[in-house]
């Protein structure tokens, strides 16, 4: 894949492109044999997470509406809803509360822990685990995910290889990887959000890629 290709399947800036080429085909190299199915899927997907490989840190301006609708099990009322509409760390303390290692919602880290890298490595535990794999010291992972190009994409593809997304890339499975990614399972019964984006991005990628 040239830089040329990767900038159309991804559809993103020049400028961009010469920031994320080299990180991400390094990476991909590391984790993942390169297909050009399998690349069109990595592209996909880490480009919907990273709003067009744009940000490396998670976006959680919600409005009311979108908490209460996309989030209800955390904001089960519009009154709630209201109490924490665009306020980002508000709202990652919240959701991100007393799971993946975090603690209460008080204790800060579900906006410390928030997402991180191009796929949003996620949790007080997701970050450890990624930091031993990756052979980072714990304490500068979250930094160089969200401001280290190489780190960005090595956690991704080795997110995705951990996880057994190879399988979901070679049959050409968006739902399922976009489940994976997004919900934790591929067979999970709960519609990933973004779809609609995730698959757009392939139907691009896949058209300069295969």
């Amino acid at each position: 894949m040239s830089k040329n290709e990767f900038q159309r399947a991804a559809g993103i800036s020049a400028a961009l492109a010469d920031k994320w080429y080299e990180p991400v085909v390094t990476a991909f190299g590391e984790y993942i044999p390169y297909t050009g199915l399998r690349m069109a899927h990595f592209l996909a997907q880490v480009g919907h997470e990273s709003m067009g490989f744009a940000r490396t840190t998670e976006n959680l301006n919600y409005s009311a509406e979108a908490l209460y609708s996309d989030k209800r099990k955390y904001f089960p009322t519009m009154a709630l809803a209201q109490q924490y509409a665009r306020k980002p760390v508000a709202i990652a303390n919240r959701v991100y509360a007393n799971r993946m290692g975090n603690g209460p919602e008080g204790s800060g880290d579900g906006w410390k822990y928030r997402g991180h890298g191009l796929i949003q490595i996620t949790g007080k535990n997701n970050t450890a685990v990624a930091s031993e794999a990756l052979g980072i010291p714990v304490d500068r992972m979250l930094e160089l995910l969200e401001n280290d190009p190489d780190t960005a994409a090595r956690a991704s593809a080795w997110w995705l290889w951990s996880h057994g997304a190879i399988k979901w890339m070679d049959q050409d499975n968006v739902l399922a990887l976009s489940k994976l990614i997004n919900t934790g399972s591929a067979t999970s019964d709960i519609t990933p959000y973004g779809l609609d984006d995730r698959k757009a991005r392939l139907s691009r990628a896949k058209a300069v890629l295969c």
